[in-house]
């Protein structure tokens, strides 16, 4: 492996870190009400809502410092996953007004977590060569 692949790796996850743990912050002053009743609505106990906060601020933060990268882009693919069944699920066949796919944010975000999952952070971050 060369020097570019592993700022590859570091570009795609800092870049996924961050912008999921925006979406994280966002959600820390409104708290967990809201995404507790989806789950509730589904038969899912709605303390575990407080796990969007794991794979939303914990999660994209190992990501960004590269650290236990593997495991914290499964957490962040998971995430993706439960908001597409709680939230985006009547999209999943539709198309947004510029002919792009509905979902397009969420599958990138499920998609590039997956690969991170795969191929590691790469040597640079916290995790070094081990990540």
């Amino acid at each position: 492996m060369n020097r570019t692949d592993d700022i590859g790796k570091f570009l795609l996850r800092a870049t996924l870190g961050v912008l999921i743990l925006l979406h994280g912050i966002a959600k820390l002053p409104k708290g967990v009400d809201g995404i507790g009743h989806m789950l509730a609505s589904h038969g899912v106990p709605s303390v575990l809502a407080y796990l969007v906060f794991v794979g939303e601020i914990v999660a994209p933060a190992l990501l960004i410092v590269g650290f236990f990268t593997r495991p914290a882009a499964l957490v962040v693919a998971i995430n993706m996953l439960v908001a597409i069944w709680l939230v985006h699920m009547g999209d999943l066949g539709k198309f947004n007004g510029t002919g792009g796919w509905a979902l397009e944010l969420q599958g990138m975000f499920l998609v590039a977590a997956l690969a991170i999952a795969m191929i590691g952070g790469g040597r640079i971050g916290a995790g070094g060569r081990f990540n």
